[in-house]
């Protein structure tokens, strides 16, 4: 084949023609000069009725993928926003996948946290404080118990019952006395869901940071980290800055990871992105440049990344998690592009093809031969002919 014709979004066509030099297989260990999480997708099993069981998860394969990241030398981040937490995936799903993915990084050896919030109280119904501290209880408890380090996600439930900042600081401050382990704590913007704006107390992002560090001064020492996924790289900056010595910024924004995991010479942000699973294998390239304190490599590897993540993380930006399942697919890893809840459907073809096409030019598919094929086959599904 010369090349396959992917349709563009001005309703055109252009040819594409396959990479046929994928990047060769890699086993690496952990990294070490900074902490790399992949926030890892779920893979939907297609042929199981979820109608009165809840989501269908293909756990074999689902598993089989967190493999791939721990021998790439990348930490798991569990049950997180990539992995449809609130779009698809209940908390009795996520509880089962937090349990099986901690014994699995405990034989492996494996780092992972796992994502902890308040998704099993019944959504658009007012919720008490009581009632939102007894549903991140349940969940810390769990995760603690399966061995797992905890990242308290933002509740939606919390966003829509406080009336004010002292609110935030009142469920937080009681579930940092309670944790057995240093939590994370997340910041998830509205850009990746709109229900979480305000969060913290405040529309205005420097006055809703000063309440989180407030939250993390009060006691340093259960906090490992901040996750601030706010797709602002100065906003970020300027919270590093701020955290007390030992408290990790955990960088959540997947349109400047490079330069904030690079750092700026004095402090650098540690890394739990959506992204790292699509680009696994040039993340753990990336991470080993690092760790030979060759940064110029590390930016050479990383930076081709950010025009892919930009397009996957475009607006609305909560439907990223599409394209990463669609070059899981594309990259053999799974058998199927579908996803829980039916989210397959959430981007057009036009920007699927894209994603493909990024994707093929960095060389992430092992195969590319099976990825031009696989696109071929969705093309044929929506009547393109290729």
């Amino acid at each position: 084949m010369n090349g396959i014709r992917l349709p563009s979004v001005d309703g055109g066509f252009r040819l594409h023609r396959p990479n046929t030099a994928p990047l060769p297989a890699l086993v690496a260990g952990p990294a070490r000069s900074r902490a790399f999480y992949a926030a890892a997708h779920v893979v939907a099993d297609p042929l199981a009725s979820s109608a009165d069981s809840g989501p269908a998860v293909d756990w074999e394969t689902t598993l089989a993928f967190r493999h791939r990241l721990w021998e790439r030398g990348l930490g798991v981040a569990e049950a997180m926003d990539t992995a449809q937490r609130g779009m698809g995936l209940d908390w009795p799903a996520a509880a089962e996948l937090i349990r099986r993915s901690a014994a699995e990084a405990r034989a492996a050896g494996g780092a992972i946290v796992c994502g902890t919030g308040t998704d099993q109280l019944a959504p658009g119904r007012p919720h008490s404080l009581a009632s939102i501290t007894g549903a991140y209880e349940e969940q810390l408890a769990h995760t603690e118990a399966c061995g797992a380090r905890a990242v308290l996600m933002a509740s939606r439930a919390l966003a829509a019952a406080a009336r004010g900042p002292e609110d935030y600081l009142e469920v937080y401050a009681g579930l940092l006395r309670q944790s057995a382990r240093p939590v994370v704590l997340h910041w998830l913007g509205p850009m990746f869901d709109p229900e979480l704006a305000g969060y913290w107390g405040h529309e205005d992002p420097a006055a809703a940071t000063d309440v989180f560090l407030k939250v993390i001064a009060e006691r340093p020492e259960k906090v490992d980290g901040i996750k601030v996924s706010l797709l602002d790289a100065e906003r970020e900056v300027e919270i590093r800055r701020r955290l007390p010595a030992g408290v990790r910024c955990y960088t959540g924004d997947d349109h400047h990871y490079p330069e904030l995991i690079a750092g700026d010479g004095n402090l650098a942000s540690d890394a739990l992105l959506g992204i790292f699973d699509p680009i696994a294998a040039i993340a753990s390239r990336a991470a080993s440049a690092l760790d030979r304190g060759d940064a110029d490599r590390f930016r050479e590897l990383l930076d081709p990344t950010v025009a892919l993540a930009r397009h996957l993380f475009s607006p609305p930006t909560r439907h990223y998690k599409t394209g990463v399942v669609l070059l899981a697919w594309l990259a053999g890893h799974q058998e199927h592009f579908t996803m829980v809840g039916g989210f397959q459907s959430a981007r057009s073809l036009p920007h699927l093809a894209t994603a493909y096409e990024l994707a093929d030019r960095l060389g992430l598919f092992p195969d590319p031969g099976l990825a031009e094929a696989r696109m071929r086959r969705l093309l044929d599904v929506y009547g393109v002919s290729s």
